[in-house]
């Protein structure tokens, strides 16, 4: 009898694994100045690890599908790939595609879970479309674990600033797994020459009056790194005491190092930078090879942003200062002289 009984039970755990859907992730990929986003490959690499296949959306205006179009499917790890081009979808505004998302996700769709980068773009698409489904999202993930028997997605996410870490499961009941990753916590994917994907074109969903327009995009023009992607970043905080002295001491060194600017909010708000060189929880995420903190005191803010970082340098004059906490290398002492000997000995 308790042979028979657990024979019974194994051929149900066995149908019901053969009948749980193999994971289908659909990443949205995003692109600028003819190049894929950097975040868009981390995010491919998290899509990865669940275990099954991949399909991409790249929309865009026609012109930038087209030249763009070679990148996308010579990408490892994608099984397949969708485009779509509109003069709408020249600007990535949330109201004009999620439509076309809200469209492939519930025409008898074959996906389980929608990703992307945790990028400005799809921190306003990805929750308008899972609100617009009834579904939940999961935002900023670090780590993911599928299990096929269950059709569940584990995930982990920092909450606190970092200080803590929330560990969140999505279950069979929840039909579309829908998250943002964040793009340091994973490698990002790279191009492989003998890529098989498969290409399919989608028409476009034309929206009438739509509720917001694209009006500009103000981009800074610079010859260093993108703060995002540099492996190398020099940051400044509030004892730089201006804009003219932030300059005239953080570029030279940025510049010796082959690194990206950054800065923490104090010096932002003050107006020593420009917001899109902030570095924190309300700014940007960094993880670099090397990360140079310079004047900045620490607050739990800023190092939510760069703690992940491989080799920390502080340079402060405060010995309590809470950067020494984080940091590798730690010199107490005045960054203005500091930072000027740094300088001629990297030129050296």
């Amino acid at each position: 009898m308790l042979r028979t009984r657990a024979l019974v039970c194994h051929r149900a755990f066995v149908r019901a694994y053969a009948t749980s859907p193999s994971p289908h992730a659909l990443i949205f990929l995003e692109h600028r100045a003819g190049a894929i986003e950097s975040a868009s490959l981390s995010a491919l690499t998290a899509a990865e690890q669940l275990g099954g296949q991949v399909t991409g959306l790249v929309v865009g205006s026609p012109e930038e599908v087209q030249v763009r179009f070679e990148c996308f499917v010579r990408l490892k790890g994608l099984t397949s790939l969708f485009h779509s081009s509109s003069s709408q979808y020249a600007a990535p505004m949330a109201e004009i595609i999620s439509p076309l998302l809200e469209k492939l996700l519930t025409d008898k769709s074959p996906f389980t879970h929608l990703v992307s980068a945790h990028s400005s773009a799809a921190k306003s698409l990805l929750p308008r479309v899972a609100a617009k489904l009834d579904i939940p999202a999961v935002s900023d993930v670090i780590s993911i674990v599928h299990d096929l028997s269950s059709n569940s997605t584990t995930f982990t996410r920092p909450i606190y600033a970092g200080n803590a870490i929330a560990t969140i499961k999505a279950s069979s009941s929840v039909p579309i797994k829908v998250f943002t990753v964040r793009s340091t916590a994973f490698s990002a994917a790279e191009s492989d020459a003998d890529a098989k994907v498969e290409v399919k074109s989608l028409d476009p969903i034309d929206v009438s009056d739509p509720p917001s327009e694209h009006i500009r995009t103000s981009l800074t023009q610079s010859d260093r790194p993108e703060l995002g992607a540099a492996s190398r970043v020099v940051s400044g905080g509030r004892a730089l005491k201006n804009a003219e002295t932030f300059e005239s001491t953080l570029y030279p060194l940025a510049d010796a190092l082959g690194a990206a600017v950054g800065a923490s909010r104090a010096a932002v708000d003050a107006g020593y930078a420009d917001n899109s060189l902030q570095v924190g929880q309300t700014g940007k995420v960094v993880a670099p090879e090397l990360y140079m903190a310079l004047g900045i005191s620490g607050a739990i803010q800023h190092l939510a942003g760069m703690k992940d970082s491989k080799l920390i340098v502080a340079v402060n004059k405060d010995p309590d200062a809470p950067i020494f906490q984080v940091a590798d290398v730690g010199l107490v002492g005045d960054l203005f002289e500091i930072v000027p000997q740094l300088v001629e000995k990297l030129k050296q």
